[in-house]
């Protein structure tokens, strides 16, 4: 079973990187136009070659976005301060 674990791997590299390729929008592709990315993963991807260039060079990559808690977002702490002012005014 072992011995198969190398090709396996390869076959699991080579797939996520041919979906997400596929799943990618246009305009996040770069260096290449995307129908090139695709062809570029399905034949080389036996060496690997293919489907790590693509991870590495073919795809903006964005930084995760940051997430902020609730008392330190100064837009929720003015939505806040706006719904605490409509409560008063409502009650007067």
């Amino acid at each position: 079973m072992l011995r198969y674990l190398p090709f396996l791997l390869v076959l699991a590299v080579w797939i996520y990187a041919f979906i997400d390729c596929l799943n990618t929008p246009e305009s996040e592709v770069k260096g290449l136009p995307k129908v090139v990315w695709i062809i570029v993963v399905l034949l080389f991807g036996e060496v690997l070659v293919g489907p790590v260039a693509w991870l590495v060079a073919g795809k903006v990559r964005r930084a995760p976005a940051r997430w902020t808690a609730p008392d330190d977002n100064p837009e929720f702490l003015a939505s806040l301060e706006d719904r605490k002012r409509r409560d008063l005014d409502e009650e007067a």
